[in-house]
């Protein structure tokens, strides 16, 4: 997919949005296949609140998908654009942010490598989440975050580490026993190990600040951070002045 370096805004063609309707209803059902996304949101929203402080700040979200990150962003006060280079997920983003009326929010189908080439040093703030475990060259992703932020300014990113639990836990369990994902959404070759995480942040010149855990119970299906990163995991990491 190209990028595009136009700049959608809510105002778009209406016919186009209801195509995608029934979609961004799945993707904002709180039960459907997005329901682990939904549940852990406030958790990461919180914490990245609490480091960053998102009110009057400028805030990309990259790898936006449907947008429930960002929308919930822009709904503490940060003026957020979130990418994606999935058309069907941007539309999606677009559709909600009209029905729920939030402000603050736009949407780009762009790669974040691109918008670091036209943009950069131009946000406060830089939102990386359940991304970099889906792409080729996480470290290019992690460098143009970096290329991105203001000197001050703050990073975070979560993805899964690559390790024999996280193996059984997030594909075997979540995928196969649980169901709690689809079948297929991670791979385990592409999991990340918070050590080589750490060392693209350090190439990228960005300084890991905090790092967290987020953890299951089955039983209870209820999500919590933790400071064990051996499974899901979270760095808050930040750019010299």
């Amino acid at each position: 997919m190209s990028d595009d370096t136009t700049t959608p805004t809510l105002n778009a063609d209406p016919a186009e949005l209801a195509k995608f309707s029934a979609l961004a209803h799945r993707w904002w059902d709180p039960d459907s296949e997005f329901r682990p996304l939904h549940q852990i949101n406030p958790l990461r929203l919180d914490w990245i609140h609490a480091q960053a402080g998102l009110g009057g700040k400028r805030v990309l979200d990259v790898g936006c998908g449907g947008g429930i990150l960002a929308d919930s962003m822009a709904r503490k006060g940060a003026d957020v654009t979130g990418i994606d280079l999935a058309t069907k997920a941007l539309r999606v983003a677009q559709l909600h942010a009209l029905e729920a009326g939030t402000k603050g929010v736009q949407y780009r189908e762009i790669s974040v490598e691109a918008l670091a080439a036209e943009q950069p040093a131009s946000f406060d703030v830089v939102t990386c989440m359940e991304m970099l475990e889906h792409v080729p060259d996480p470290a290019s992703v992690v460098k143009a975050c970096s290329a991105l932020v203001r000197p001050g300014g703050w990073v975070f990113f979560s993805t899964i580490h690559r390790n024999a639990k996280a193996f059984m836990l997030a594909i075997v369990g979540a995928e196969y026993v649980l169901n709690i994902l689809p079948r297929g959404t991670h791979e385990y070759a592409k999991m990340i190990r918070p050590s080589e995480l750490a060392s693209h942040c350090r190439v990228a010149g960005l300084d890991v600040q905090q790092t967290r855990g987020l953890e299951y119970n089955p039983l209870s299906k209820r999500y919590w951070l933790s400071a064990d990163t051996s499974v899901n995991y979270m760095f808050a990491t930040r750019k010299p002045a």
